[in-house]
């Protein structure tokens, strides 16, 4: 079986002052995800370099980003009708954070400024509604969280896999589609600290910063959904050459 190929469309870059020890966002999905016997391609849509097809990658991995999924960048629209086309095509997606809000918005979602802030350091989310197709439910999801706006109203066809009191939808499952999560898998708790402290004043209070700092105390399973795609690619790829 040849390898298969993980499109990573990059849509935000780690601080500036961050970068020479932590590199990019594609690079920490590539670490988070290298137990699986892939390839992986970078597109930086942010800049608009886009793919030229959806069935270039088996799985389509939309990061991070510092922008609102709602906000009018140029590179926006297009990226939702490269979802939606990738869909079409029966191609897989992961979105994290701003992936998963934008995967919700592309599909006829609502993304908003969550009213109660942010949500800072690991979060846990319980589970329910777990697809067969992903195999057995983990006890929990827990991951690094860097977010403010949230999905507030799921398109159609979109099923809740997790939440918490904070974060009503924090992983979704789109049926032969796609898996979404609120949280970010990639970041290690050493990055997640670092882009606290570079936040400290500058985005976030001191009791913002200190809230998120004092949650990295809590167990994450970033390699327990590394796994979760694994299963994902493995078994949607029955039909893969």
């Amino acid at each position: 079986m040849a390898k298969f190929k993980i499109g990573i469309l990059e849509t935000g870059r780690p601080p500036e002052q961050l970068t020479d020890e932590f590199i990019s966002y594609p690079h920490m999905v590539e670490d988070w995800l290298s137990g699986l016997d892939a390839e992986f391609s970078t597109y930086a849509v942010l800049d608009n370099q886009f793919p030229q097809a959806a069935n270039e990658c088996d799985l389509w991995v939309i990061t991070g980003s510092k922008f609102g999924a709602y906000e009018n960048h140029e590179w926006i629209k297009p990226l939702e009708a490269f979802i939606r086309n990738v869909k079409t095509s029966g191609k897989l997606m992961f979105g994290i954070c701003f992936g998963h809000q934008l995967i919700a918005q592309a599909l006829g979602g609502k993304i908003e400024k969550y009213s109660k802030g942010w949500a800072l350091g690991v979060n846990q989310y319980q589970i329910d509604n777990w697809p067969t197709e992903l195999g057995d439910p983990p006890n929990e999801i827990a991951l690094q969280a860097y977010h403010q706006d949230q999905i507030t109203t799921l398109p159609a066809g979109a099923i809740p896999v997790a939440s918490s009191d904070f974060c009503k939808y924090a992983a979704v499952w789109y049926p032969g589609f796609g898996l979404t999560v609120q949280g970010h898998p990639e970041f290690s708790k050493s990055y997640a600290s670092a882009l606290l402290q570079s936040r400290r004043g500058n985005g976030l209070t001191e009791q913002q910063a200190d809230h998120g700092l004092a949650n990295m105390v809590t167990p994450n399973n970033r390699d327990a959904i590394a796994n979760i795609v694994k299963t994902y690619l493995t078994n949607k790829g029955s039909n893969h050459a």
